[in-house]
């Protein structure tokens, strides 16, 4: 495939598209008004970090338990359900007098059930695309949630400033309800990509299958950590500017689109593909300015400009998937999104903490040092590793055919 115009020529890509697009805006303005509801009712940065990001806190939970149901469920029925799930559990999250310890337990909830999500759509996506079709079906995907992203937090900002959290809360489920009704009437009934009962044990084998490989195992880390650690900088954004964390928002996600389009489109692919890990470096540098308190047009310029690093993960995921087989493509993804959301969740968590103990700009730094200590030690492990040690779970007889490691059980 050559350009987006050939995606959306492919028939289940523009539903599995534009219900994606349906759950960024509402999982965009829903996180930016309970995060908002929860700071005025604790004036806690910690507590408000939490709230926005506490369902990723969940996915470790589903990344060890249910990730073998990401290619064994019927993607549409469970897509849909999903979706719906998420509109419901949102819904109750706007019930007036709901005490802030039930609305963390309907958030991780939410995350345990979200932990599902990413394996099975972007597994339903390399299924519907051709394999050369992935990177810019993803680079497509990640554009619109920019748009979405900025779209949504800028719509929360004006919601939360005329109406209320509560209003703006119920507007995202709706959204959520939405996501539902493209997925179940524009999607095709697909039988599961693998065969048997999703269970924990096969969920746990095949994780360990995935883990064996060292580069696939480096490839991972690169997914989640530095990601993950600088997810933890924009958690602050509302304790940070407590008036205009909407633009704040708006503005990475402006950033990140971006780095999608230039990325997906524009780079050819051997220059894209030594853009890994400077592009990780540019995620986390632009927040160590934050230790001086920039004023809110600086903080927001610096915003977009990491963003575009955040298209370091498209790079990533191509390789990732070059090295997978297609029957766990939808696993391999999935543990892909579970490990990353849940780092960010545990990210969002410690930098709340460290807010806590001195302010917000010193704990983004903080945060991106991190980051950026995180970087350079993964792609020295990387780079360190001889070009030529094979992967211990490739068959001899395939390597000379397809760097591709075999499947558990023959599959």
């Amino acid at each position: 495939m050559r350009s987006y115009a050939d995606l959306f020529r492919t028939r289940e890509f523009t539903p599995l598209f534009l219900s994606s697009a349906f759950q960024t805006a509402a999982s965009t303005l829903g996180g930016l008004a309970l995060g908002t509801l929860v700071y005025r009712a604790t004036d806690s940065p910690l507590l408000s970090a939490v709230s926005m990001f506490g369902p990723q806190l969940a996915q470790v939970v589903g990344a060890t338990t249910l990730l073998s149901a990401a290619d064994r469920l019927p993607p549409r029925a469970t897509t849909a359900g999903i979706a719906s799930a998420f509109a419901v559990g949102t819904a109750a999250t706007a019930a007036p007098g709901l005490p802030v310890g039930a609305i963390f337990a309907l958030v991780l909830l939410l995350g345990l059930i979200q932990s599902l999500g990413g394996g099975v759509r972007w597994g339903l996506l390399n299924e519907i695309l051709s394999k050369d079709g992935y990177l810019l079906g993803r680079s497509a995907f990640n554009m619109v949630n920019g748009l979405m992203q900025i779209t949504g937090y800028a719509t929360g900002g004006l919601l939360l400033t005329v109406l209320s959290p509560r209003t703006t809360l119920l507007t995202a489920s709706a959204l959520y309800l939405a996501a539902a009704a493209t997925a179940r009437f524009g999607l095709t009934r697909r039988a599961p990509r693998s065969s048997g009962r999703p269970s924990v044990t096969q969920t746990w084998r095949t994780n360990a299958l995935l883990w064996s490989s060292p580069e696939r195992r480096t490839t991972y880390l690169l997914l989640w950590i530095p990601n993950g650690l600088v997810v933890g900088c924009e958690s602050l954004y509302v304790s940070y500017a407590p008036q205009h964390a909407g633009a704040l928002f708006a503005c990475a996600a402006f950033g990140m689109f971006v780095g999608d389009v230039t990325t997906g489109r524009l780079l050819p692919p051997a220059l894209r593909r030594r853009l890994g890990i400077p592009f990780l470096l540019l995620l986390a540098t632009p927040y160590l300015l934050f230790a001086l308190h920039p004023s809110v047009p600086v903080a927001a310029a610096c915003a977009a400009l990491a963003s575009v690093g955040f298209a370091a993960s498209l790079i990533q995921q191509e390789h990732l998937m070059s090295l997978t087989p297609p029957d766990l493509s939808g696993h391999a993804l999935g543990l892909h999104s579970a490990g990353m959301l849940t780092m960010q969740g545990v990210s969002a968590t410690l930098a709340g903490a460290v807010a806590q103990a001195m302010s917000p700009g010193p704990a983004m730094t903080v945060m991106a040092a991190a980051s950026l200590t995180a970087t350079l030690t993964l792609a020295t492990t990387r780079h360190r590793r001889p070009a030529s040690a094979p992967d211990p779970e490739v068959n001899s007889d395939e390597r000379g055919r397809e760097s591709r490691p075999r499947s558990l059980g023959g599959r």
